[in-house]
């Protein structure tokens, strides 16, 4: 009696210490990755992202920004299995933005009336493009963190924001090739003296992305972005870049 009692006693140890060990593993998976949390973690971070345009006319532009990323989990986990997941909010912000473009010449000309005919006036021609730089703020990231596993938790996303350039961007004309109907047909199109872009551009984006946690603190980030850069008619001309894939690397702290 003595013998099965000490047995009992024994192999309940021994459940006891399997099920301390799973519910171990299980918290060790929940802390190392705070998106798994139902506590709506906070997190802060660094980033640099880069890229190119991918549509005709814009594949030779390049972009390169750096700035600062703030994030707030507004729901706890919600759904089931790989879908598993909460809601964020958050806000980028990129004091330094680059865009690199090629040059060409431009002329600006109107129409002149001499001796009772209009004649073309232009004049001397002129660079356009090269790098423009910039600034940058999307106040508007929404987006679906998935549980993930241990170390990792995938992301998508939709933003949308606002760059403003120190010249008008993109780059818009070129030299005439010749004038009919008030018209100046160049290798961009129209010349006139108001035929130009604005230094507002909006930045409506989609991405995908991935957080990698090296504690339960701190994460090292890699995403990609589809961003489209247009004006929307703030300028006299809209040629915008319709869209450009961009890269991301980062680093950020969760609270």
């Amino acid at each position: 009696m003595r013998r099965t009692s000490f047995g009992i006693s024994i192999g309940l140890a021994v459940l006891s210490c399997v099920a301390a060990a799973q519910s171990g593993s299980s918290l060790a998976v929940a802390v190392t990755n705070p998106v798994r949390q139902e506590d709506r973690p906070l997190n802060v971070g660094a980033l640099v992202q880069g890229g190119f345009g991918v549509t005709e006319q814009r594949n030779n532009f390049g972009f390169l920004m750096a700035g600062v990323r703030g994030g707030k989990v507004l729901t706890g986990n919600l759904g089931h299995g790989m879908m598993r997941g909460n809601f964020e909010y958050g806000v980028e912000v990129f004091p330094f933005w680059q865009s690199y473009t090629p040059t060409s010449l431009r002329q600006n000309c109107t129409y002149v009336t001499v001796e009772g005919s209009q004649e073309a006036s232009c004049s001397a021609p002129f660079k356009i493009g090269g790098t423009f730089t910039g600034a940058s703020i999307t106040p508007i990231i929404l987006r679906w963190n998935f549980s993930g596993t241990r170390r990792w938790a995938p992301w998508v996303q939709g933003a949308g924001g606002l760059v403003w350039t120190n010249h008008k961007y993109p780059a818009y004309g070129g030299p005439p090739a010749n004038a009919t109907g008030g018209i100046f047909i160049g290798s961009f199109g129209a010349n006139g003296a108001n035929d130009d872009t604005s230094v507002w551009n909006f930045t409506p984006q989609f991405g995908v992305g991935a957080h990698y946690f090296i504690n339960a603190h701190r994460s090292i980030d890699i995403g990609a972005n589809a961003i489209h850069i247009s004006s929307a008619s703030l300028g006299d001309r809209n040629p915008g870049v319709n869209a450009s894939v961009q890269f991301t690397v980062g680093y950020s702290w969760w609270k």
